[in-house]
């Protein structure tokens, strides 16, 4: 198919078109219909796919392959890792209250908080509505609580203006997990890990970060069974 097809050319400016409805700016310098100029229009694609739009952090497919690759790195390297899952306490009423619009200002509000926290090497990802998840590689345990509580303090002190003369102030809950450093787990039982001092820190009262105690966490069957290479049915032999 010759670069003249017309099927070509159409796909070419409905993709033109999506990066100028997201904002994103091709290089000046690079020539229409150049390799150069070609390759900034994939590459551009492919980060805004991997873009949630309204907050710009990675969306969840970024933030599920992410995680997918740090499980990998932690059972070969044997290096901490933790998982933090932030949820904005009682959002229902800011949207109840104010609007969707000023809901969407409070969402961005902490997402910028929750960047402007953690370092370029960690990953910070909007996992649907309001919660957001943090992976942070190479993050010892004496220093997790640490993180988070920096994280949710820096988001109380954050003043939204969603109106004309209202300001509307949020805080988050946050609940974390490490992995278990040297054993062959999975994004879903990391994940679940954390979300389940997520809950913790809810049922606690809110504005609060719950993070699982390293030392006491134990292996499940399945992580078991990921280690030693086993499934069920071989287990009930």
């Amino acid at each position: 198919m010759s670069s003249a097809d017309p099927l070509d050319e159409l796909q070419l400016q409905m993709a033109l078109q999506l990066l100028q409805q997201a904002g994103r700016e091709l290089p000046q310098d690079a020539e229409p219909g150049s390799v150069r100029w070609l390759q900034s229009v994939v590459d551009t694609l492919c980060d805004l796919s991997s873009r949630d739009p309204l907050t710009g952090l990675a969306n969840r497919r970024q933030f599920e392959s992410t995680l997918a690759r740090e499980v990998d790195r932690v059972a070969r390297s044997g290096e901490p890792a933790l998982v933090l899952l932030a949820d904005i306490d009682l959002f229902k009423q800011v949207n109840d209250t104010h609007g969707h619009s000023a809901g969407d200002l409070v969402i961005k509000s902490v997402a910028a908080a929750l960047q402007h926290c953690v370092r370029p090497m960690d990953t910070v990802a909007r996992f649907g509505g309001e919660e957001f998840v943090i992976i942070l590689p190479n993050c010892a345990p004496a220093f997790g609580y640490a993180v988070a509580e920096r994280i949710r303090a820096h988001v109380e002190q954050q003043v939204v203006h969603v109106a004309p003369g209202v300001d509307v102030r949020a805080t988050v809950s946050i609940g974390g997990a490490f992995a278990p450093q040297w054993v062959r787990s999975s994004p879903l039982i990391w994940v679940e890990r954390a979300d389940r001092q997520l809950y913790r820190a809810k049922s606690e009262g809110r504005n609060r970060a719950c993070l699982e105690h390293a030392a006491v966490y134990q292996v499940s069957a399945e992580e078991k069974s990921m280690l030693f290479g086993s499934t069920p049915l071989q287990d009930s032999e």
